[in-house]
């Protein structure tokens, strides 16, 4: 069937091209006119904090949504020429859109925004959402700028502070350029370099305009479409190389044209097919979390891969098709030059290997777990903006406000009550004195009761920072001792809400469900391993190797995110704990591209070992003919990861450094010692499976025909006439 598709499209090439390209057009118009607009609700479903957010959203619109402090430093805050500058400040983010009120310190019962010694000064900001538009918080961020002088230092802080500094989360540019020179290295041609490259950009317009409909049914956060690119210049590049590597290898053994695109998508398109079906399951086991803005991130994640599958079967044998056997045109001297398999570094590394596999695996299984062992000690949260370099307002903010006022200030706790059912401002405000009274507790503010007076707000700041473990204990204390002690029986309900226990309920939902997340990845890629290569072996192998790979990398960020002398390398110059989305979202994309470089070199060793019987010899053939691909392609997913390392942000930081570490440890470790190691140590036993098992198990090809179709000189009688010819 898939061979028949590739026929068609090779000799339908205009008609598929032309489709594709109407493809392209229709579906970047319908995002751009119809899509949905981003959304950030990083709340959780059934949290204490989500519940408090939703009674404030329904009950007290004005206190509903996030805050932006405005923070000043000057001699004396309180002088009239300061005050000056400040009102202009403040006056403009009255202007803003979604900025419901401004609570100054110079305003009546604002004393308590002045820093005892009168250096320092806020005013808080009041949104009415949770996902300020960036565009909105910069006019701010430039007010502030124009205002601080020799007088007086204004700075801004807040989550939607942070999110405008941290600005595109995506490395596009870096990816291309990366793919650029590594395909060119590797293919020694430009026009074979092209191929790939073409794709890959083609199936992330598609993609994109998809993505843009997609937030119209799912919360799509902004990011999440750097994302799906991040991972669709991965995989599309990975396909695409894939394919052309086999056609010209099959041009080169003396292939028709047609006979060889037939022929590489017949084998390296079921590697591709088989690969990319892996990673979407990874990538869609985040719905296993059930926090709605990972819906939109899992969707169009596995969308983007679906659409780069496509293109691979179907839009590339058709371009394959114009290109012919002008494939190396425009080669590049020294570069790419075809070498028997069996006299690259790569055979002969794997007869090392494979002659001393004992040692071997031992060796690469010590380096993977040492690696992997940091991991014990892994603290998940969410680092605050003290984690931030000097050259950030947010930085300086949460500097000015820990000097004036304490640490716990950038983070206060929302305790929001509901009244409708019972209880009284007598209740609330005895409530209000045992919160002053609990260890840990720097500041209490009055109860502002909503309009209809069956809803209220108290805020409270703790001692510690919002990243701070004290923090987490002081939040599950005044939960679960401070307020039933007072409330019970009065018939309120009482919530604990904000930005800060928002963070930290998330974190202890995501360290609850995380293990069945992974389990969940793990166990369908097994099972679809299992399917392919039929072999329990080798897919209990493959799926041991690639959580290997992936603990090795939260053990490599859990030693960056501790600071020290690795940490500091990197710009994280204090110990802060690992933010809980970063090891999900580094397991759904890390183990999925893991695979695809398993899938591509077991099917191959699988392709061999049907052809030879010889399993050692199969070994050694599949690693020396998968190597340069495999290389390539991880070399551009490690530029790719790097190039979020210079960022200022924290988790882009980890996250740069986790990927990178990843497909490093794989590309190496795991695919040139582990692989060669083991199976040679199994021998024949890699290919066992059961009699039972293999009856009830669906017979799915991922390799090409054990015998490929003989090379011909001559084209068929249907071929078109303008095949294009070689160019030396």
């Amino acid at each position: 069937m898939l061979e028949g598709l590739t026929d068609f499209c090779y000799r339908h090439r205009r008609l598929v091209v032309a489709g594709w390209f109407a493809v392209l057009v229709a579906t970047v118009v319908a995002g751009s006119r119809f899509g949905g607009g981003d959304t950030t609700d990083y709340g959780t479903p059934g949290s204490e904090s989500k519940a408090a957010t939703n009674l404030l959203e329904e009950r007290f619109p004005a206190r509903s949504g996030d805050t932006i402090d405005i923070v000043w430093h000057a001699e004396d805050v309180t002088t009239a020429a300061v005050r000056h500058k400040v009102d202009d400040v403040l006056e403009a983010a009255t202007d803003l859109d979604h900025v419901v009120a401004v609570a100054s310190p110079y305003s009546e019962g604002g004393q308590g925004q002045i820093a005892r010694d009168g250096s320092v000064a806020y005013a808080t900001v009041q949104l009415d959402t949770w996902d300020m538009p960036v565009e909105v918080t910069q006019r701010l961020l430039d007010t502030a700028a124009v205002a601080s002088d020799h007088l007086v230092q204004v700075e801004l802080a807040g989550q939607a502070v942070q999110n405008a500094e941290q600005g595109a989360v995506g490395a596009e540019g870096v990816g291309f350029l990366a793919a650029g020179v590594i395909l060119l290295v590797s293919f020694g041609s430009l026009l074979a370099m092209g191929l790939p490259i073409v794709t890959a950009v083609f199936g992330i317009g598609v993609a994109s305009g998809l993505i843009a409909l997609l937030a119209n049914v799912v919360d799509v956060p902004e990011w999440a479409t750097s994302v799906a690119t991040m991972i669709a210049i991965g995989v599309g590049i990975d396909y695409s190389l894939l394919i052309v590597t086999r056609y010209r290898n099959a041009l080169h053994d003396g292939h028709h044209p047609r006979q060889a695109v037939v022929t590489a998508v017949g084998t390296a398109g079921r590697s591709v097919l088989f690969a990319g079906a892996t990673v979407m399951i990874s990538l869609l086991g985040m719905v296993v979390m059930r926090l709605p803005y990972l819906y939109g991130v899992a969707f169009g994640s596995a969308l983007a891969v679906a659409i780069m599958m496509a293109l691979a079967v179907t839009l590339l044998p058709a371009v394959l098709g114009f290109v012919g056997t002008t494939i190396d045109r425009f080669r590049v001297p020294f570069l790419g030059r075809s070498r028997d398999p069996r006299r690259t570094v790569s055979f002969r590394w794997s007869r090392v290997v494979q002659r001393r596999p004992w040692p071997a695996a031992i060796a690469s299984l010590a380096v993977l777990l040492t690696l992997a062992a940091p991991v014990l000690g892994l603290r998940l949260g969410f680092p605050d903006a003290g984690n931030g370099p000097d050259s950030l307002t947010s930085r300086r903010a949460y500097d000015m406000l820990t000097d004036g006022f304490g640490p716990g200030f950038n983070g206060h706790l929302l305790v929001t009550a509901d009244l409708s059912a019972g209880g009284s401002t007598a209740d609330l405000e005895t409530l209000r004195g045992a919160l002053q009274t609990t260890d840990g507790v720097v500041a209490v503010a009055p109860a502002v009761v909503n309009p209809a007076g069956d809803t209220a707000v108290i805020a409270v700041t703790p001692a510690s920072a919002p990243q701070a473990d004290q923090t987490e204990t002081f939040l599950h204390t005044v939960r679960d001792d401070v307020i039933p002690g007072v409330i019970d029986g009065t018939g309120a309900t009482v919530y604990v809400g904000g930005l800060t226990a928002a963070f930290l309920d998330q974190t202890g939902v995501i360290a609850q469900r995380l293990p069945l997340f992974i389990a969940a990845v793990v166990g369908l890629s097994f099972l679809l391993l299992l399917v392919v290569f039929r072999s329990l072996l080798v897919a209990a192998k493959a799926a041991v190797m690639n959580l290997l790979s992936v603990l090795a990398a939260y053990g490599v960020i859990t030693v960056a995110a501790g600071g020290g002398w690795f940490g500091q390398l990197i710009g994280i110059h204090a110990a802060t704990p690992v933010p809980s989305f970063i090891p999900m979202m580094m397991f759904a994309i890390l183990f999925g591209l893991s695979m695809d470089y398993e899938v591509f070199l077991l099917s191959r060793i699988r392709e061999e070992y049907q052809r030879s019987g010889d399993n050692a010899v199969a070994v050694a053939d599949g690693l020396a003919a998968t190597a340069r691909i495999i290389t390539a392609a991880a070399a551009i997913m490690i530029a790719v990861f790097l190039a979020f390392v210079p960022g200022d942000q924290v988790f882009l930081k980890l996250i740069g450094v986790g990927m990178a570490t990843a497909i490093f440890v794989d590309a190496t470790l795991v695919r040139m010692v582990l692989v060669p190691a083991s199976m040679e140590l199994l021998g024949d036993r890699n290919w066992w499976l059961p009699s039972w098992l293999d009856q009830l198990l669906p017979h799915v090809r991922v390799d090409g025909p054990v015998n490929p179709p003989a090379p011909t000189d001559a084209a068929p009688a249907s071929e078109p006439v303008d095949e294009p010819q070689l160019v030396a």
